[in-house]
């Protein structure tokens, strides 16, 4: 087996899934011949993206992702909201949002310094929790009717998602978009010896 392009996220419930496919299926519809829109189940948050992994890498990311996870405790947070990176006058990337808790944000703290001491580069940008929906097409981001369905699209709350583990994703790239299969979960909060 050669390397594996990885990442570390955090699943998002079905349900909310496909509440988020569905309220958003209008922009979907009216958007897509200048969006790569992301399919229900490819929906995540990413922690980390690690990039490429050697076969053997993956049982030392096992390990170490399951001694940080076991420390932490699980955590709720809200999904909800519109936007897009980098703002709405020329969108690339479009998001739904998330309200992050201090946990989550102290969640991404430990993955990054633990991923730190196994020869993982720091992330460059600032973390800015949300799910990506969709990437504009290069020739679109300036396009005046996509601004305009972006502005008037008003998303609701999808609730409350319980974040009771960390996984780690294979990712793929094939013709019609990214592939991702889950290589293994990290639950929180399992750590017995503190029990």
């Amino acid at each position: 087996m050669g390397l594996i392009r990885a990442f570390i996220a955090l699943d998002i419930p079905d349900d909310i899934k496909q509440r988020i496919a569905i309220e958003t299926a209008p922009l979907v519809r009216a958007a897509e011949d200048t969006v790569r829109w992301v399919t229900p189940e490819n929906i995540h948050l990413t922690i980390k993206f690690l990039g490429d992994v050697s076969p053997n890498q993956l049982e030392l990311l096992n390990h170490t992702l399951s001694t940080e996870a076991a420390a932490l405790p699980p955590f709720n947070m809200e999904i909800g909201g519109l936007g897009c990176f980098p703002n709405p006058r020329r969108p690339r990337v479009i998001w739904i949002g998330i309200q992050a808790p201090a946990s989550l944000q102290h969640l991404v703290h430990t993955i990054e310094n633990a991923t730190g001491k196994i020869g993982y580069p720091p992330e460059e940008k600032t973390f800015s929790p949300h799910l990506t929906i969709g990437r504009v097409k290069p020739h679109a981001e300036n396009t005046p009717a996509l601004r305009t369905l972006l502005e008037n699209m008003n998303v609701p709350s999808f609730g409350t998602a319980s974040v009771n583990a960390i996984h780690l994703f294979r990712s793929e790239l094939k013709p019609g978009g990214a592939v991702y299969s889950l290589l293994f979960s990290a639950p929180l909060g399992d750590d017995t010896t503190t029990r």
